[in-house]
């Protein structure tokens, strides 16, 4: 006998639906008996501009407004704009990858505010130098590499330089600066993408202003209603100057590859693992914490066991490791934080990007005889940065090259340190990645070895091996 009311599981057709139509659709299915189809064949785009006017713009039932989802295409814009573009935590990027294709010469942003000002000059002098070293950079690098992996027998040239590209370019990287430019692709729902349209008004760059008003025009193409209130923030404006003022007296120490575990919970492996026990039984939480407060430490490792011990190599962690929370601060290479930023559920604090805390010098450098021309280079972009950071510093951030550390804030639960230290400390991930996954992890098994124990990172390899194999100076 066929059920009474057989299960279906279908898609809206985009190609057929508007996203604003798709977001009503939805939404009424709250007090609408009939099917999601039928409901769809009621609606036109002007029935569903009127429902989001009345019941997102007017009576702030913003959520309707996820069921919108908007696909954008950003191609040349710099890759500090793109640090803007993709600070919103629940879009999906991707972009051009510096680890495996190369810039060409002059692909750089030059920004409206040096335009025919005395500092033009001096903009794209320092920007052809680090292009230019760039292009040098290349061929030494290579065929150091070459030494160390040479072609297998009969091995397609093509596929060869496939499989080692990665390995030079991710060392000659070094030298591009922020203003270096790039394409990046993102998905956004229409509630993420009005936050991020504010944001983008908001911010003390022309170039991202810029941005956020034509990204606005291109979503109201799809979504007309659900984005047009999007508008600067004054308060974004107001607070962000008044905070850089109170800030500007701290002074700017050079802390090369600092990683610190700045605060953790006490207790907080009694506290996962009592978490793990409520979301499995009926008690209260006061309950399981009592009883895994009494466990002896055998115990206590057995209940760990049963809850981690059994993941495989592509098993995520259970939620209960969501309930303990680590704050690092760290110091990195601004091309390694371009990695670090992608970890968005977590909370992250960058400083804005500047000279001012030194830069790395990758050993593959030095090895390929290249480091004079690059300390040449990479000095001289500094100086540059100090002389229009007196002017304008948010400009100037255009000019670091990646080589150059940044200093970030961020805490993130246990789950995400396990993804992050696992993902980022593997053999195919960049050097300065690897060399901070591993100073996290190990201060993270330092305070709560029981749990951390569990995480799976390779063997045979810490953060100084990487970074004596791979730094010459840090």
């Amino acid at each position: 006998m066929p059920e009474a009311f057989p299960r279906e599981v279908y898609l809206l057709q985009p190609r057929r639906l508007s996203p604003e139509t798709i977001a009503v659709t939805f939404a009424k299915t709250s007090r609408s008996p009939l099917s999601f189809r039928e409901i769809a064949e009621e609606l036109t785009d002007e029935a569903s501009a009127r429902f989001h006017e009345k019941w997102v713009v007017g009576y702030g039932h913003a959520s309707v407004a996820e069921h919108a989802v908007l696909h954008i295409a950003f191609e040349n814009v710099s890759r500090l704009a793109i640090e803007c573009i993709e600070s919103n935590r629940l879009a999906s990027y991707t972009e051009k990858s510096t680890r495996y294709q190369m810039w060409d010469a002059n692909h750089y942003f030059v920004p409206g505010e040096v335009l025919d000002t005395p500092h033009e000059a001096l903009y794209r002098r320092t920007c052809d130098a680090l292009f230019a070293a760039y292009a040098e950079s290349l061929a030494p690098v290579r065929a150091v590499i070459e030494k160390r992996l040479p072609p297998r027998k009969d091995e397609d040239p093509e596929r060869y330089e496939g499989r080692i590209r990665s390995n030079y370019v991710d060392v000659c990287r070094f030298l591009l600066p922020a203003a270096a430019l790039a394409n990046v692709g993102m998905t956004a729902n229409a509630r993420v993408l009005e936050h991020a349209i504010r944001k983008m008004l908001s911010h003390p760059l022309q170039e991202v202003r810029q941005i956020g008003e034509e990204v606005k025009q291109a979503a109201q193409r799809e979504t007309p209603t659900l984005v047009k209130y999007a508008e600067r923030v004054p308060y974004r404006i107001e607070s962000g100057r008044a905070l850089e003022q109170l800030a500007s007296g701290l002074p700017a120490r050079a802390e090369p590859g600092r990683t610190q575990l700045l605060e953790y919970e006490a207790g907080a492996e009694i506290r996962v693992l009592a978490a793990a026990l409520f979301a499995h039984g009926w008690g209260s939480y006061a309950e399981a914490h009592d009883r895994v407060e009494a466990m002896d430490q055998p115990q206590r490792e057995e209940l760990a066991r049963t809850l981690l011990g059994g993941m495989e190599a592509f098993d995520t962690p259970p939620r209960a490791l969501e309930h303990t929370a680590y704050t690092f601060e760290v110091v990195l290479d601004q091309g390694a934080y371009f990695e670090l930023k992608r970890h968005r559920m977590m909370t992250q604090s960058p400083q804005e990007l500047s000279a001012a805390l030194g830069y790395a010098v990758p050993r593959l450098v030095t090895e390929a005889g290249f480091e004079e021309r690059y300390h040449e280079v990479m000095q001289a972009a500094q100086e540059a940065h100090r002389q229009l950071a007196s002017w304008n510093p948010h400009v100037a951030a255009y000019l670091v090259p990646n080589g150059f550390n940044r200093r970030i804030l961020m805490t993130l639960n246990l789950r995400e340190a396990f993804h992050l230290c696992e993902l980022r400390s593997a053999p195919n991930a960049h050097f300065s990645m690897r060399r901070l996954a591993l100073q996290m992890a190990e201060q993270i098994r330092e305070v709560h070895p029981l749990l951390a124990g569990f995480m799976r990172l390779p063997e045979d390899v810490d953060w100084r091996m990487i970074e004596r194999e791979n730094f010459t100076r840090v």
